[in-house]
């Protein structure tokens, strides 16, 4: 269970900072007839493009997870950027407002994709390169350390649920309070969750780094 809760932590970390998904989430659910229900259907979305993305890498991937070297320098680089995403999610609670990524939204703030919730969950997601950025080297590093392959079905779908669910426990319930209230988030209370956070990947890169180091999979 130590794979599910890691995933289901990490995940809710990246989802709970400011960026394109809360924005299309905050959008569907103040416009959609039935806007409680758009987080579920986003990350249904968001989910699929996941699912179809790990495979890939699994299968792309197994060539080079047998390679000590290469296994060291995917999880070092991956701890790392969450050390420094973790930072910059601070960083950016000290110098900028949060009012432009969590107010109230209307059609501008969105680029591109409007429609159904669930392509969009799909699309927006894709068209993020921080999305495929964190996939390709954070998310591959976790599956590394936590040696995620298709040996091991019972780990594969341990890390997916937890991952989504982690997803699905922010953007949920934000659709609900949007939909209900009609009203922006508290910033207050957003911005203390963001520093737990950020607080939280820092911890959780080192420990990884640390990891992947002195007790390497191979």
């Amino acid at each position: 269970m130590n794979i599910f809760f890691m995933s289901f932590l990490v995940a809710l970390t990246g989802a709970l900072s400011p960026g394109p998904l809360l924005t299309f989430t905050i959008f569907r659910s103040l416009k959609a007839k039935k806007g409680y229900m758009v987080g579920l259907f986003i990350s249904l979305g968001h989910a699929t493009l996941e699912f179809i993305l790990i495979i890939a890498l699994l299968f792309g991937a197994s060539i080079f997870l047998q390679n000590e070297l290469i296994l060291t320098i995917i999880g070092v680089i991956g701890s790392v950027l969450l050390i420094i995403f973790g930072i910059l999610i601070i960083l950016d609670l000290y110098y900028k407002s949060l009012d432009s990524s969590v107010g109230k939204m209307n059609e501008d703030d969105i680029k591109g994709f409007k429609g159904n919730s669930f392509l969009g969950g799909l699309i927006v997601s894709l068209s993020n390169p921080y999305w495929t950025l964190w996939w390709a080297v954070i998310g591959l590093g976790l599956m590394i350390n936590y040696n995620i392959s298709f040996q091991d079905p019972g780990n594969l779908v341990l890390f997916y649920l937890g991952h989504e669910l982690g997803d699905l426990a922010w953007y949920w319930p934000i659709s609900i309070f949007v939909y209900y209230s009609g009203r922006s988030l508290n910033k207050k209370v957003y911005s203390w969750i963001l520093i737990i956070c950020g607080i939280f990947m820092i911890g959780f890169g080192i420990y990884l780094g640390m990891n992947i180091i002195f007790f390497n999979p191979l």
